[in-house]
């Protein structure tokens, strides 16, 4: 017996979408709202997340500029800033690292 693989059902998340107003931005919620308000809802989730944690990055990175041209103002906050974009990059991996493994044995699983 054949395992057909559900990867052509799922539709993959647009990255490049986030942030971003207009007919292109509105397709990617009208398919979430298709798929039922548990999955708009948990991509929205995964989006604000990343969102999140390029932010937190972009913070990190601008206090890291103004410690290498001698503008930084206090040391702790870009450390606090650098610390915190560290932890949310590593729960990132991890929960990222958790799907791939729940997938993987979802696919392992026999019928």
């Amino acid at each position: 017996m054949a395992i057909s693989p559900i990867v052509s059902s799922i539709t993959p998340l647009r990255l490049d979408l986030i942030g971003k107003t207009g007919p292109a931005a509105g397709s990617v919620a009208t398919t979430s709202a298709a798929a039922g308000d548990g999955a708009s809802s948990f991509s929205n989730q995964i989006m604000q997340a990343f969102e999140k944690l390029n932010q937190t990055q972009n913070t990190a990175d601008m206090y890291a500029n103004q410690a290498a041209t001698g503008k930084l103002k206090s040391v702790q906050d870009y450390m606090v800033a650098s610390n915190e974009a560290q932890l949310m990059t590593q729960l990132t991996v991890a929960v990222r690292n958790k799907a791939i493994d729940a997938y993987n044995d979802i696919m392992k699983m026999g019928i």
